[in-house]
């Protein structure tokens, strides 16, 4: 019963941000996030549809989609940071092609481990991935805070209770992943599926209408950095590369 109230209570929640988004503009200023809410109901919906089928066909499904929960999330990730950084076309550009080069590493990794080479859909190499990428998607946005915190860059209430939402999602999902893994209690599941109820009641808060992003205070510090790194950077380059070629005529 307790586990039918919370399924159907986030489905609701969840096609409530839709309805939401559609009049106030928000789906095309946040489609990655969208995207992933979209995602996680077609999941729920697949997932109730396997288990009208078949219990094998459920179990498959359940696991497969899991895996695509896990890089769907990552689009979140993406989103924050390519809304929050709009106005630092430089660091963004890096700051996304590095996310991405991380993201794939880590997944890449949990994939090729000894355990989930032959068993990549058994519930403990799952969980682990999950919570390895999970990890690192939490550090990545604290990454982000603290640019933020120290450029005195705004969010915004929409992108602010994005951030605020999905980083309850990923320290609630780490610790109930931990200890699943760690001493195998059903209570954390449940706990972890109220909380997801939690995030979704902040979405809608500060998704309600669209509001502005406030100007930065420091405008143009952070595109400043990095182009003073970038520059930096491919003296280095030039300066190893000349190095290289006197020791190939050597």
């Amino acid at each position: 019963m307790l586990s039918q109230f919370v399924w159907s209570g986030s489905l609701a929640l969840e096609v409530l941000l839709f309805i939401r988004a559609w009049p106030c503009g928000l789906l095309r200023r946040y489609p990655l996030f969208y995207t992933y809410i979209g995602f996680v109901v077609a999941q729920d919906v697949l997932r109730l549809v396997a288990k009208m089928w078949s219990q094998a066909a459920y179990w498959y499904t359940y696991w497969v989609t899991e895996y695509l929960a896990v890089l769907a999330g990552c689009l979140v990730v993406f989103e924050i940071y390519r809304i929050a950084l709009s106005e630092y076309p430089g660091a963004a550009r890096l700051i996304r092609n590095l996310l991405l080069f991380v993201f794939a590493m880590t997944f890449a990794k949990g994939l090729a481990s000894p355990a989930a080479a032959h068993h990549w859909l058994e519930r403990a190499t799952a969980l682990g991935i999950e919570r390895l990428m999970r990890t690192v998607q939490g550090i990545a946005i604290i990454v982000l805070v603290s640019l933020f915190l120290a450029y005195s860059i705004p969010f915004g209430k929409n992108l602010r209770g994005i951030l605020l939402g999905y980083s309850l999602f990923i320290a609630g999902r780490v610790i109930c992943l931990t200890f699943v893994l760690l001493e195998g209690y059903d209570f954390w599941w449940y706990a972890y599926s109220a909380s997801y109820l939690a995030v979704l009641t902040v979405w809608l808060a500060h998704l309600w209408w669209h509001y502005p992003v406030p100007k930065a205070q420091t405008e143009g510090n952070l595109e400043r950095d990095y182009q003073l790194v970038a520059a930096a950077t491919q003296r280095r380059f030039r300066e190893a590369a000349g190095f290289l070629r006197k020791a190939v005529r050597s």
